[in-house]
């Protein structure tokens, strides 16, 4: 710990010392924005007083705070701006020093109608005090008193952009999966992984907290979280040195549904279909200073069956061989998420926060393979058969506690966050063995892996803001990461001589440092400048056997540039770097044999990845139309890449080594329209290019591909008459370049209608998916100088289920303006895989590997 502590230490002095010249930039994550003067309003010269008018700016359909906002301050006489302000991420905004007058408030944003505030008289020392202060989205008056209002599915803030999930109807009863499907830049495979802009080295939050479940597999922990829990899903491509230097795509952050108003609730959501079932409840109580949330959430998915095949053949060997496979699968999984959590505000300075979270993932799956071998020297061809039986049982538990002090400028602010998360996880596998002749289903031996896992890391964080004046602010902090990683495996075989058993104790600490610096200026640029300095130590051991894995520290630096011209138009310049480090399914020596012909085994020994990245985006926005344009640039270096060879018998080996180099190449463009103040139209198109490589010196291993991957997306929404509602959206992704071959394009589709109940407290739906097809077909090419690998697979996913929704309780809206919460974001770690999209090898036709994953 002392080791840690000076290690923390030193880092926060190398960090500024690396960047004493230049000036940091601005936090990810929502940021902390400042009280910003409106170029071309105020300045130097303006007559000043004692005057100061403040309030809150609040949406009308979500009753959310409504951030960034322009607020000017106009002078009845002359009707030209004297000053103005914009709202900070709580809604709030303030202008001081206003000189005796009568003036009045022109409030304006992207997605809202404009709001005039009159008759504002200010004597020697007036406050105004304005309070809630309501902005009402694309209204149309229907009746004389009702208003119907639609918020925008898709947004663009300062530095993310925001999917609201609250708003889409074909997920509902879904699970985290089926919402990342329609967000722009994101892809997600036929297995539920994530990937960003064609890299899968993406950080997933969940309201900005990591959570070891998520570092062990990133895919079940989507399917642990229930779509109508999920109020946005936030996508940062280009994060500040405030966030962790992990995640070399970017970083995704689930922000889920939660009550801040006075009084009591209860929500209950449910849904059944034909492939999966699931109930949740989430209720809060709020009276004073003090709110309570509680959340569950089950799912049960069933009727889940697959089907592959797959042939080997050896490409030059001295010894030929070929193998064909057929594997039959059948799935079943249970999940499980409970919340609790509470916060408290002390005073009207200081708050402190709590939650705790215990999520549990039961996945059992049953695969017959059929093996047919021929190699040479061997007559005829040999036929084995095996029954798989594979258990993977995952609990996890995240404990936060969270302090916030609020100075005395505006803004100026210090938080301590802490947080303790563990996974523990069981991952099994059974095989009977058959004789060849099926018909009589002979039972000639059983072989096993036994792989038992925990991965538990603690983690304490300070940071501090503070204003420079009104249109600068500086921030600093401190982290330290502590992590401990233990995976248990042994074997048995009733034929052959079984493996040894063996452990691996992985042990990582993470200090870091940083700092940031935002300047804006009165022709509306604004610069955003910053550095993080990691240093990493692991204490590692297989058996009794030592690694010796040394230390290593990381610079980071980050650099965003934007401006705002006229017609609603903005430009936006970026550059980061971002690290990866390994995973424990890329660390895990358990050697796993569940199908023989693939065999996956990890290496404890691998460093991490480095990522220089390079974007820049315009977006445009005039009324109800709204569009977005990045172009982006990316190379990593020393990235993990799979290492595959086969034996004389045919057997392919996957371990993973640092050999890769990728550069990709790509740009991005989407938007969205509404029409009549209640149809939503939008898509995207996603486009790269991609060059990989393995530089590997050996011929027999040596690697290169580059092509071209496209996907795009489209959804519509349309909002009717009492209360109905209908929704749908596609996804189509074309040919994935590999760094050994290639995969076969994929697509989704959904529709889906919602009836809301007369009094607003609940709703009837349906919802479908691939409703036009029994089973979606993709196949997969590698090849090798030593061998080659073709493989199809058949998903059966055609879906459709009936959900429903209903609240209990009533809330008020007089509820004091929360204060913004923060928490622990540890932006960790590589995944499974072995790489990105970009590189990523086909799965083999059998069960994955085992064991948790440290980030």
């Amino acid at each position: 710990m002392n080791k840690l502590c000076y290690s923390l230490l030193l880092s926060t002095g190398l960090a500024f010392s690396a960047y004493a010249q230049e000036a940091p930039s601005f936090p990810g994550g929502r940021p902390q924005q400042q009280s910003t003067a409106i170029p071309g309003t105020a300045d130097d010269t303006t007559p000043r007083g004692n005057g100061k008018i403040s309030g809150v700016l609040v949406d009308s359909v979500s009753s959310q705070p409504v951030e960034f906002a322009a607020i000017s301050l106009i002078e009845v006489k002359s009707n030209k701006p004297v000053d103005g302000t914009t709202t900070d991420d709580k809604g709030k905004f303030v202008i001081t020093k206003i000189a005796p007058g009568d003036y009045k408030l022109l409030i304006s944003f992207i997605g809202y109608k404009g709001k005039e505030i009159k008759n504002i008289t200010i004597d020697r020392r007036t406050d105004v005090e304005l309070g809630n202060v309501v902005l009402t989205p694309d209204i149309v008056q229907l009746k004389e008193v009702e208003v119907v209002g639609q918020a925008a599915l898709i947004e663009e803030k300062v530095d993310r952009l925001v999917f609201n999930a609250e708003k889409d109807l074909t997920s509902k009863g879904g699970d985290a999966t089926d919402v990342m499907r329609k967000v722009p830049m994101l892809t997600v495979d036929l297995d539920g992984n994530v990937s960003l802009r064609g890299s899968s080295n993406v950080r997933v939050l969940i309201n900005n907290k990591p959570s070891t479940i998520i570092a062990s597999s990133v895919g079940d922990a989507l399917r642990q979280i229930p779509a109508d829990m999920i109020k946005s899903v936030e996508v940062i491509t280009s994060p500040s040195a405030r966030y962790d230097a992990e995640g070399t795509a970017g970083i995704i952050n689930i922000i889920t549904k939660k009550n801040t108003l006075q009084g009591a609730t209860l929500d209950i959501n449910g849904g059944a279909g034909n492939r999966g079932s699931m109930l949740g409840l989430r209720g809060s109580y709020r009276a004073g200073k003090m709110g309570f949330n509680l959340s569950g959430f089950g799912r049960a998915n069933y009727n889940q069956k697959g089907y592959s095949e797959s042939l080997q053949q050896s490409r030059g060997a001295t010894t030929p061989f070929s193998t064909r496979q057929f594997t039959d699968s059948r799935n079943s999984d249970l999940f499980g998420s409970y919340n609790l959590s509470w916060d408290y505000d002390i005073n009207k300075n200081s708050s402190l926060t709590a939650s705790i979270r215990y999520g549990t993932r039961n996945q059992l799956s049953t695969q017959g393979i059929t093996t047919l071998r021929t190699v040479a020297l061997t007559p005829g061809t040999s036929t084995s058969y095996r029954d798989v039986d594979v258990k993977d049982l995952s609990g996890t538990v995240d404990v936060n506690i969270d302090y916030i002090k609020t100075l005395k400028k505006p803004q100026q602010e210090v938080s301590i966050l802490t947080q303790f998360s563990r996974n523990n996880r069981t991952n099994n596998f059974d095989a009977d063995l058959f004789s060849d002749n099926n018909t009589l289903r002979e039972i000639i031996g059983q072989e096993g892996n036994r792989n038992s896992s925990y991965n538990q890391e603690s983690t304490v964080q300070v940071d501090y803001q503070t204003p420079i004046k009104k249109n600068q602010m500086f921030e600093f902090g401190g982290k330290a990461i502590m992590r401990q990683v233990l995976s248990d495996f042994s074997y048995y075989s009733s034929l052959n001589v079984p493996r040894p058993a063996n452990e691996l104790n992985y042990d990582q600490n993470v200090a870091a440092s940083y700092f940031s610096y935002t300047y804006t200026t009165k022709n509306k640029y604004s610069f955003k400048i910053g550095s993080r300095y990691e240093y990493t130590t692991i204490n590692a051991d297989q058996g009794e056997a030592d690694l010796n894995i040394p230390a290593y520290g990381n610079l980071v630096p980050s650099v965003n540039v934007s401006k705002t011209l006229k017609g609603g138009k903005t430009i936006k310049l970026g550059y980061n770097r971002r690290l990866q480090r390994p995973g424990i399914q890329v660390l895990n020596p358990n050697i796993n044999a569940a199908n023989p012909q693939n065999i996956t085994v990890g290496n404890p020994n691998l460093a991490p990845e480095l990522t220089d990245q390079l974007e820049a985006g315009t977006s445009w926005f005039k009324k109800s139309v709204f569009i977005n344009t990045t172009i982006f640039a990316r190379t990593t270096n020393n990235s993990i890449e799979s290492i595959r060879t086969t034996d004389e018998r045919g057997v392919i080996t996957t371990t993973y080594g640092n050999i890769g180099q990728k550069q990709t190449y790509g740009a991005n463009i989407f938007g969205n329209v509404t029409l009549f103040s209640k149809w939503q139209i939008g898509g995207g198109l996603d486009g790269y290019y991609v060059f990989l490589t393995n530089n590997s010196p050996d011929p027999a291993l040596f690697a290169k591909n580059e092509g071209l991957v496209l996907s795009g997306r489209f959804f519509t929404n349309v909002t009717l008459n009492k209360g109905w509602g209908i929704q749908g959206m596609s996804f189509i992704r074309g040919r994935d370049v590999q760094l050994q071959g290639s995969q076969t394009g994929f697509a989704f589709y959904s529709l889906g209608f919602k009836k809301d109940f007369a009094n607003k407290k609940g709703s009837l739906g349906l919802a479908t998916e691939n409703f036009l097809a029994d089973a979606f077909k993709t196949r997969n090419e590698f090849v090798s100088p030593t061998f080659s690998q073709s493989s199809t697979n058949l998903l059966y996913n055609r879906g459709v289920r009936v959900t429903f929704q209903y609240k209990l309780g009533k809330m008020s809206f007089d509820a004091p303006t929360r204060r913004n919460r923060k928490s622990v974001n540890n932006d960790d770690v590589k995944g499974a895989g072995g790489g990105d999209g970009e590189g990523q090898q086909p799965a083999a036709p059998a069960a994955g590997n085992g064991g948790g994953r440290p980030r």
